[in-house]
Formats: C-alpha cells, structure tokens, sequence
C-alpha cells in the first residue's frame, strides 16, 4: 500500500535537532522513526513504553540533574562499578 497519509507535528527546535542527530547515526530518516513509532503502537495495541508521572523525589532529582547539581564524578567505569560494588 502507498505511504499517502501526511502527518504534522510541532517540537521545539532543540528537540528536533537532538532527534536528528541520534537518527543520522542510526541511519534513518525521521519519517522512517515515525512510522515505526506509530507501528509498534498499532502492534502493542497502545504505546510501546511505559508512561507515567515521576514521585517528588524522582522529580527533585531529576531536575537538579538537569541543572548540574548534586552530580557525582568518577575517572571512569572502572571506578564507577569499584564503587557500586563496595
């Protein structure tokens, strides 16, 4: 069957960008992305991901993670695993 139905949507710029990025490198177009968006939709019969509405403190992290805050640095994976494992 011919790909005729338009879809139109509106995103900010950065989110685009951001999108296009991670799709060039997957070598996919963003109409391609789409369509196997809305095809595991029709396939699962409902959104293939789990929505829902952080906690507060998953909320408050988040946002200090955006803004920089409260970040923890390490070397490496190395020393990351060193430290989850202690």
């Amino acid at each position: 069957m011919a790909k005729t139905a338009v879809i139109q949507t509106r995103v900010t710029p950065e989110i685009k960008s951001s999108v296009q990025k991670i799709l060039d490198e997957l070598n996919i177009t963003m109409s391609e992305a789409i369509s196997v968006y809305l095809t595991q939709i029709t396939l699962h019969r409902g959104i293939p991901f789990e929505l829902k509405i952080p906690n507060r403190i998953t909320a408050d992290t988040l946002k200090k993670s955006e803004e920089g805050k409260e970040l923890h640095d390490v070397s490496g994976t190395g020393e990351l695993f060193g430290e989850l494992e202690s």
